[in-house]
């Protein structure tokens, strides 16, 4: 294969720093490949100086494989290795550390949920707070953050601050570093060894980092140090692309790369190699409207191709029976499954969707986990006061709802086994404004057996008060109650469809036992249509795509509101977008759980003029 005139000059590049600027399907695995090629065979650059970074592990076996396939019978000592990888051995050999002294995943979240035990903390999903504040200490470390100077999306500032005392404490204890740690302690020993950073220094004299746009600070640090003296630094990346500000990426580093290097080459890769002409040019117009990012010409020598095709639909299930209908005429014509994707921006948009594949057999796979509305507390809310209302007596059931609105009824009154209303009575005898709540409550679960689901959940919601106690639990939690809102008339919608409460019950168990098995076999159907959000779907392809609920509020997310938020948003989208080579179709609902929706402004700028500038 030969090379373009960009391509030949990024592979050639032999001294001093240089920037690769590589648009979607330009080829960059096969320029990082071929300079190393280069370095060791033209240059006589020895193959255990040169380093390529990468961000995760299947990138760097990728790269690793695509160099052994261009060296074939040669087998050079290079070092392929992500971040942490590298930055990890580094530690190894500086501290003796071995496998014993990581923290997994597993062992940080469980640590997490005994300092978190030991709080007044009154949490409704522990996982999904979980989650939070490890990311959120990860976003500390990766960027070297002040810790009083944080603010915390998940709890308030004071008890967050205990949280992550009290974590790297009880961390130290254990003599265990997690993940992010790698990066900050390597950053600390070459701050404070000079001679073990100079010995690293001669060993890795030629360094290439692919997917620049995804880095870090504290990645960052420790790679300039590295770099030193002779700052034979080679990134490889697209400011277009970057959309992982949520892990601590950040892509004003790659914006600002010139002004730390001022004398590093700059190399456009310009030409998609992926795409027809119809894609990259609607791709381009969107992405051209960012302000903060380096100027390009994306071109293409592929044909034209179909236009991109923007689809109106009434409501999300209106639009999945759309996308069945064209995948299954895709399918007739020759298209592969495996070569169609559907893609949306967060993993809760294709709900209807994953319905009505199921409901039609469609086999599909998810590369994230699809989050079950029914056991959203929400929703298990709900099932506790249907399934008593149908005469269970269940305690746990009870639990959950005695006090969704507040009755003030105690832990301490409810019997072991199963509930018994008029026991409830007998123990607040005494207290009659307590039997009167006791007595609604009954009342209300009479009312409640009569009715069908959608009715049911509109009068636990208006009548029994259950919208009074979510307005207090938002605020309580800092949460914004429009979420909750919206999670409660997606499940109004879906209850619509049925109508004894029994009914409502065994589509939740269908459903539930669905998910449990695509969950089991996400990877196993090679054959399938894939569903992934926009960030899963970075560095695929696929012949046709469509992209999903293009509203506002949607794509982009109702929390972007910073013009840099903003900016990672159309980002986002344009990923989306450049996954199509061939055929790309673009839907958005007039709609969505009885709400009216606007269309994305990105679908505007579709069709807009190019900005000036």
């Amino acid at each position: 294969m030969g090379f373009n005139e960009a391509q030949t000059k990024a592979i050639c590049h032999k001294n001093g720093p240089a920037m690769v600027l590589a648009g979607p399907g330009s080829g960059k695995t096969l320029v990082i490949t071929r300079r190393v090629e280069y370095l060791i065979k033209k240059y006589g650059v020895r193959p255990e100086q040169i380093l390529v970074i990468t961000f995760t592990k299947a990138a760097a076996k990728e790269m690793r494989e695509r160099f052994a396939r261009i060296t074939k019978e040669d087998r050079f000592p290079v070092t392929f290795g992500t971040f942490h990888g590298i930055y990890y051995g580094i530690l190894k050999w500086a501290y003796r550390m071995n496998a014993s002294n990581i923290f997994s995943e597993e062992e940080k979240m469980m640590l997490l949920r005994e300092v978190i035990a030991g709080m007044e903390l009154e949490i409704e999903d522990e996982k999904e707070f979980l989650q939070g504040i490890a990311s959120e200490i990860g976003q500390i470390k990766n960027n070297r953050l002040s810790l009083e100077e944080y603010e915390s999306s998940n709890c308030s500032d004071q008890m967050f601050c205990q949280i992550y005392e009290e974590y790297e404490r009880r961390r130290k204890l254990l003599k265990k570093i997690d993940f992010d740690d790698m990066l900050v302690l390597c950053y600390e020993l070459f701050q404070k060894r000079p001679d073990i950073l100079q010995m690293w220094q001669k060993k890795f004299q030629y360094i290439l980092i692919d997917e620049f746009q995804d880095i870090n600070q504290v990645q960052y640090d420790v790679i300039r140090m590295l770099a030193l003296p002779e700052n034979n630094l080679f990134i490889v990346g697209d400011d277009d692309q970057s959309i992982y500000r949520f892990r601590g990426a950040r892509p004003e580093i790659m914006l600002g790369f010139s002004k730390d290097y001022p004398n590093a080459k700059s190399i456009i890769l310009d030409v998609n190699y992926r795409s027809t002409k119809a894609v990259v040019s609607a791709a381009r117009r969107v992405i051209e409207r960012n302000k903060n990012r380096y100027q390009k010409e994306i071109i293409t020598v592929n044909e034209q191709g179909d236009n991109v095709h923007i689809q109106e639909v009434r409501h999300p299930v209106e639009e999945s029976h759309y996308v069945r209908e064209q995948i299954a005429k895709a399918v007739a014509a020759g298209t592969e499954p495996s070569q169609i994707a559907v893609l949306y921006r967060t993993n809760t948009e294709p709900r209807a969707l994953v319905e009505t594949f199921m409901e039609y057999h469609i086999p599909f796979q998810m590369k994230e986990h699809l989050p079950n509305l029914y056991e959203h507390f929400i929703g298990r809310d709900f099932q506790s006061y249907m399934r008593m209302a149908l005469g269970g007596r269940d305690r746990g059931d009870f639990l959950m709802i005695m006090n969704r609105p507040n009755r003030y009824i105690g832990r301490d009154s409810v019997d072991r086994g199963e509930i018994s209303f008029e026991n409830l009575r007998k123990y607040y005898m005494e207290k009659d404004w307590m039997v009167d709540r006791i007595d609604q409550l009954e009342v209300d679960l009479k009312v409640i057996s009569r009715m069908t689901p959608y009715a049911a959940i509109q009068y636990i919601r208006k009548s029994v008060g259950y919208d009074l106690f979510l307005n207090e639990y938002a605020i309580k939690r800092k949460m914004k109650l429009e979420d909750l809102q919206e999670l409660i008339r997606e499940m109004e919608e879906r209850a619509k469809e049925f109508k004894t409460i029994e009914e409502w019950f065994d589509h939740i168990e269908k459903y539930t036992e669905e998910l449990r098995m695509q969950a089991v076999t996400r990877t196993e159907n090679r054959n399938a249509v894939s569903l992934m959000t926009f960030h899963a779907a970075k560095g695929l392809e696929y012949d046709t795509v469509f992209i999903i609920g293009a509203n506002e509020d949607v794509t982009p997310y109702k929390k972007a509101e910073l013009p840099e938020e903003m900016e990672e948003e159309r980002r986002m989208f344009y990923v989306a977008m450049t996954r199509a080579k061939k055929h790309l179709t673009i839907s958005y609902v007039r709609e969505k759980n009885g709400k009216a929706m606007e269309q994305s402004r990105f679908l505007g700028e579709l069709f807009q003029n190019r900005p000036t500038r």
